[in-house]
């Protein structure tokens, strides 16, 4: 009786935890620690979307059961910013589900599509739930390099060719949590190309497509022709609109998987609560302003970081994409593995990030910095890093593994 359950068994030790356990307990000591570890929106959600909830809350009619599938209303709002933003025609019926957040919807539609011994393309390092929806689903995963390149594209074909049994599915997420890194169009172009030469079905996650520095939107892959015969997309309103608590999100593309999502989640739940759907529609169909004005906002929290982490002699490459800075850890402390940094700069900067390896194994030479936090705070966590890293720390000798 005291055996795990099998598939708790298929699930390793959070590796975030032992970070998670030196701030709870720094916290515990009256420490004032800076919390740039999760990726969670100090911005409170936009007014009219706010009031939009509760002019629907106060309605009795939207107290009942919702619909799993969303109700028509945000299906055909999100079928309208395809539209506009990528130029991408979907039908609200048969090519959109609304989801409790992305990551609800991957993992559901993991256990749609997902066999045991199924073998899924991961890209390494990624999102948690990219790799372990599907491990949980009884599938296994193959990690492929996580470059929008021909690296990857030709990582992506070896994969296909020496795996056994053949991979069903391929994961990409641009703008990348965590690493930043974005794809074109050109790209895209030869991913789908290979997904429908190999019979491939191609699971985008695309959360941080509103949050780009760069003149140019990061695209999506259903712009690309034939692309809705192998993909679905996931989107989500958590960073776009600061939403992230509304779990809100969608999922996208081809009706064969879609339908395959909408089936399984008929059996799991009623969908979001009818004003979170209707405010969500609001947000989608209302004024954008907002979402400009979240992009400024992030924009200069990334010229301030990056500046002053360079200033403190942390050469960290300034992100093109999302609210995330994917920094090397330096070199003097790269022995001591992504955790063992990330509770030593927890412990002399009062600084928490999150350790690479919780993104998977070719993570763990680097941190993930959050902007989480407006620039007041984000000064006082670099005035602590740059005390840090400039002063006489002896680095620790021993590499801290994760639990």
């Amino acid at each position: 009786m005291a055996e795990e359950f099998h598939r708790i068994r298929r699930l390793p030790p959070y590796v975030f935890a032992e970070v998670n356990a030196a701030k709870a307990k720094a916290r515990a000591n009256a420490e004032d620690i800076v919390d740039l570890g999760m990726g969670n929106p100090d911005s409170p959600t936009p007014p009219h979307i706010v009031a939009k909830m509760i002019e629907a809350v106060q309605d009795p009619r939207t107290h009942r059961y919702s619909m799993s599938k969303g109700i028509p209303g945000l299906r055909r709002a999100l079928a309208g910013y395809y539209a506009n933003r990528f130029g991408v025609k979907l039908d609200p019926e048969t090519e959109i589900v609304a989801t409790l957040g992305s990551k609800e919807g991957l993992a559901n539609l993991a256990q749609a599509i997902s066999s045991p011994g199924d073998t899924i393309l991961v890209p390494n390092p990624s999102y948690p739930i990219h790799q372990f929806g599907f491990i949980i689903a009884g599938a296994s995963a193959r990690f492929i390099p996580y470059t929008p390149d021909d690296a990857m594209l030709e990582a992506i074909v070896r994969a296909v060719k020496h795996s056994v049994p053949k991979p069903t599915a391929l994961i990409v997420n641009f703008p990348s949590n965590p690493t930043a890194l974005t794809a074109s169009r050109e790209f895209y172009k030869e991913l789908v190309k290979i997904a429908l030469q190999h019979d491939l079905f191609i699971l985008s996650d695309l959360a941080y497509a509103e949050l780009y520095f760069g003149d140019i939107p990061p695209p999506s892959v259903l712009e690309i022709p034939g692309a809705m015969d192998c993909t679905v997309e996931f989107t989500s309103l958590s960073k776009t609109y600061n939403m992230p608590g509304w779990r809100m999100g969608f999922a996208a593309g081809n009706p064969r998987l879609i339908a395959a999502l909408a089936r399984v989640k008929s059996y799991l739940d009623y969908g979001a609560f009818t004003p979170i759907q209707v405010a969500a529609a609001a947000a989608l169909s209302g004024p954008q302003d907002c979402v400009a004005e979240m992009r400024e906002l992030y924009r200069d929290r990334r010229e301030v970081l990056v500046k002053g982490l360079h200033q403190a002699g942390w050469d960290v490459p300034a992100p093109d994409a999302s609210m995330f800075l994917w920094a090397p850890i330096p070199e003097k402390f790269r022995h001591l593995g992504s955790v063992g940094f990330s509770k030593l700069l927890l412990e002399k900067a009062k600084v928490a990030v999150a350790p690479g390896i919780g993104f998977g194994e070719h993570g763990d030479g680097h941190v993930r910095i959050a902007m989480v936090e407006n620039n007041h705070r984000i000064r006082q966590a670099l005035r602590g890093i740059k005390t840090f890293l400039q002063g006489d720390n002896v680095a620790p000798t021993e590499e801290v593994h994760p639990l």
